[in-house]
């Protein structure tokens, strides 16, 4: 303690000396720069230095009065009074040529658009006529119609309607201003009015006919005006001029395309009625094509026409038969000659006769309506009725209305661009014009089998309605659909008379129920890998999709068996559901995996599909039951002299394992699987059974060097009641240093890897060894080599050849 005092001590007489001058020096810092802020002639303030700023000394900060300064400028939400104000320029035809351009993607859409401003035209006067009958006046103007009409000399495509019309300030106001809508500004004064299924909301749907015309008029008549011609080529001009040179419409609009070079494919009457089946096909009002039709018609025929068929006649007739055409010649030359031709005629075509039963009441719609409506939006033209349909309306927070079917088989590409194809079955419609069929948000991928429809009209679309927006919404619809299809195939399992129990066999069969026997199964063999692919990839839904689950047993007979009928059978005080994996059921009932099994009366499910390996990675158990595939490790019979054998063959088993340590043999123990083989080969539960193996190597892309750590640990299990493996201890236990007892071990091994299914590394050392024992067998000395094939002469060949080809010269010779 004494040695630290006078450390201490010096240590304190330091700091006291230090202190005052630190100080003091300090002031004079301090005078020194007083005196030059006061000699300084800069009107600028230096800036503030605080001595504490946070956790750093001598840190600039920020004024004061610029904080609060910023602060007002970012609160401030309208322009300052004092400050000068300008308005947004834009090129308007620049402007118009972006907007056309970028909203729309797809050409065809722009027939869809004026179809809908149409409807929503017509739908407008027929709200009014609720209250004012007179408003639809008479005569043509009645009629609640679209009519297309086509000239193809002068490439103008019409579209009329014969709905609530235009003045002269809403065509100013509706085509002159962009993104104005009529159809808005009309919902807006009528909130009260209920639905009013108009669609054209958003204002740009005219400005897609610039996609394909380079000038367009629009002729308008309403009933508070006169008729008016609005014209524009979208070069930021348009003019508005009274119509007299026009026929008088009466009421409605008529929208005029003149159509540019490129778009001639418009005045195709084909490609408008596709255009109007894909998109408009159940807009609620007629639409007619003024389409051409060729008729034949009898026509007089010319003098010079008819004697130059005369004289045909006259020269091909035979001379036996002159008589009779004499006679026909004088009947014929009472009567006038006539020719046919091919006329071509115009009416108008009816292209919508499809009504939209999904905004029926689905008590109402009969099923040969259901047949008929399926068979238009398939466009399947055969007699096949869909095995069944789900018709529904769902309500709360999104509300739409839907029409789903099952197809009666799958098309042939069902599965070939599983997860490339974009393009689903079910379309998308909003107040019943077609919006899109590209749509994943709706049905999730294994439902892609399924046909049918949404119409909603609170989808969240762009401004195009081509693409749906991301909304939650989306999500409510999607979950929806998805209950509701699995709901119509569990249904179409229920009432299926082969899918019920044997209890309900007797009773007798109506008519509905013979139609109905055997869909399931038939909807099975369709559709049934779908199902399965739902299970790997929809973990919400696995439960309910693994009841849709049906396959083949060793109990049943070559009918399908459900997961529910399976448990129903099975053993009491079996606990686990037992499973095997292979490439046909042939192939599997030989299995001498099942062989105890069958002996003690177990049922086992055959999976034959390639994709059941990966089904069973993800469907783990099933109604409190565990899956137990019979080909690896975990399954447990019980066998109360187990522990007795393990003890009398543990010789055999310790001395096998150290035998087939090159082959990668994990153990060597007693099986409880096997009855009538001597040994078999096992995996490890979670590693590849030896089907998912050979599935693995036949990837077009798999890597063997990747693919190691998957498989399987391999154990030999061993029969301890077969002849052979007796025999095999009793050499061992005598010489278990014997070179043909070990390679006879690794010939038993080798021959129950392959009848496990499994490859093996070596086929040719295989093949050697069963060549030795069929010498051995056959008392063929081990040594005894193949007889070597004795050289012919060459030389004599090549003479006869010579020889037959100087004849053949020769005798080509003679015929010549």
């Amino acid at each position: 303690m004494r040695k630290w005092t006078i450390p201490f001590v010096l240590f304190l007489l330091c700091l006291i000396f230090l202190v005052p001058d630190q100080c003091a020096l300090r002031c004079i810092c301090r005078r020194i720069q007083a005196n030059a802020e006061a000699d300084s002639d800069a009107p600028v303030d230096p800036p503030k230095v605080e001595e504490k700023l946070g956790a750093v000394p001598n840190g600039l900060s920020t004024d004061s009065d610029v904080a609060k300064r910023e602060a007002e400028s970012m609160s401030r939400k309208s322009l300052r009074a004092n400050a000068e104000k300008f308005e947004f320029q834009a090129e308007v035809s620049r402007l118009m040529d972006i907007l056309i351009n970028s909203l729309y993607s797809n050409k065809d859409i722009f027939l869809r658009e004026l179809i809908s401003n149409a409807s929503d035209a017509l739908d407008k006067i027929r709200f009014l006529a609720l209250t004012d009958k007179e408003v639809l006046g008479e005569g043509d103007n009645t009629k609640l119609e679209i009519q297309i009409k086509l000239d193809k000399e002068n490439k103008i495509l019409s579209i009329r309607d014969r709905g609530v019309g235009m003045t002269k300030e809403d065509l100013r106001k509706n085509l002159g201003t962009i993104a104005k809508s009529g159809t808005s500004a009309f919902v807006e004064k009528m909130q009260t009015s209920g639905d009013l299924n108009l669609i054209g909301q958003f204002g740009v749907g005219f400005y897609s006919v610039y996609l394909v015309s380079d000038y367009v008029e629009v002729i308008s008549k309403h009933n508070d005006d006169k008729q008016y011609v609005w014209e524009s080529k979208a070069d930021g001009a348009f003019a508005i001029s009274e119509d007299t040179w026009n026929e008088p419409l009466g009421r409605g609009t008529e929208i005029r395309l003149h159509l540019r070079d490129e778009a001639g494919e418009y005045l195709d009457e084909y490609k408008l009625k596709e255009l109007v089946k894909k998109y408009s096909e159940f807009i609620n009002f007629p639409i007619n094509l003024w389409a051409s039709k060729e008729v034949e018609k009898e026509v007089p025929a010319d003098e010079d026409e008819s004697v130059e068929e005369d004289e045909t006649s006259e020269s091909s007739s035979s001379e036996e038969e002159g008589e009779e055409e004499d006679a026909e010649k004088a009947d014929d030359e009472k009567k006038p000659k006539t020719k046919k031709v091919k006329e071509t005629t115009y009416e108008w075509e009816l292209l919508n006769d499809m009504k939209a039963i999904w905004l029926r009441n689905p008590k109402e719609v009969t099923d040969e309506e259901y047949t008929k409506f399926y068979h238009s939006l398939a466009k399947d033209f055969s007699d096949d009725k869909p095995m069944a349909w789900s018709h529904f309306n769902a309500e709360g927070d999104v509300e739409f209305k839907a029409v789903l079917f099952i197809p009666p088989k799958a098309p042939h590409d069902l599965y070939e661009s599983y997860y490339n194809s974009k393009k689903s079955n079910v379309k998308l419609y909003v107040r019943r014009v077609f919006i899109s069929d590209e749509f994943d948000e709706l049905l999730p991928k294994y439902l892609n089998f399924l046909m049918g429809l949404v119409d909603s009209d609170t989808l969240p679309l762009n401004v195009s309605r081509e693409m749906l927006q991301q909304h939650s919404s989306l999500k409510t619809i999607k979950k929806k659909l998805i209950r509701k299809a699995l709901d119509m195939i569990r249904k179409l399992a229920e009432e299926d008379p082969d899918e019920t129990n044997d209890k309900k066999k007797d009773v007798e069969e109506s008519s509905d129920d013979n139609e109905k026997k055997g869909q399931y199964a038939k909807f099975w063999n369709q559709f049934g890998k779908s199902i399965k692919l739902g299970i790997i990839e929809d973990a919400t839904n696995r439960n309910r999709l693994a009841k849709l689950l049906r396959f083949e047993t060793s109990k049943s007979d070559g009918k399908l068996t459900s997961l529910d009928q399976y448990i129903s059978r099975m053993k009491s005080g079996q606990k686990d559901i037992f499973y095997i994996t292979g490439a046909s059921k042939e192939q599997l009932e030989k299995s001498p995996f099942l062989e105890r099994l069958n002996k003690k009366d177990y049922e086992v499910i055959f999976f034959t599909d390639p994709v059941d390996e990966y089904l069973m990675q993800y469907l783990m158990d099933y109604e409190d039951k565990k899956f137990q595939n019979v080909s690896k490790e975990g399954l447990k019979l019980k066998d109360s002299k187990t522990k007795e054998l393990k003890e009398s063959f543990k010789p055999l088993t310790k001395w096998w394992k150290t035998t087939l340590a090159s082959d990668n043999v994990e153990e060597v123990k007693i099986s409880n699987r096997l009855a009538d083989s001597p040994c078999v080969v096992v995996t490890s539960k979670y590693g590849w059974s030896s089907y998912m193996e050979k599935i693995m190597h036949s990837q077009t892309l798999s890597d063997a060097s990747r693919q190691a750590y998957m498989r399987g640990k391999r154990v030999l299990e061993i029969n301890p009641r077969h002849p052979i493996i007796k025999g095999l201890l009793e050499k061992v236990v005598t010489d278990p240093e014997d070179e043909s007892v070990k390679l006879t071990a690794k010939l038993i091994y080798q021959t129950a890897l392959m009848e496990s299914g499994f490859e093996l590394s070596d086929p040719k050392n295989f093949a050697s060894q069963i060549y030795s024992s069929v010498k051995s067998s056959l008392n063929i000395s081990p040594d005894a080599t193949v007889d070597e094939e004795e050289d012919e002469a060459e030389e004599p060949e090549a003479e006869t050849k010579a020889e037959e080809s100087a004849s053949e010269d020769s005798e080509v010779k003679d015929e010549l």
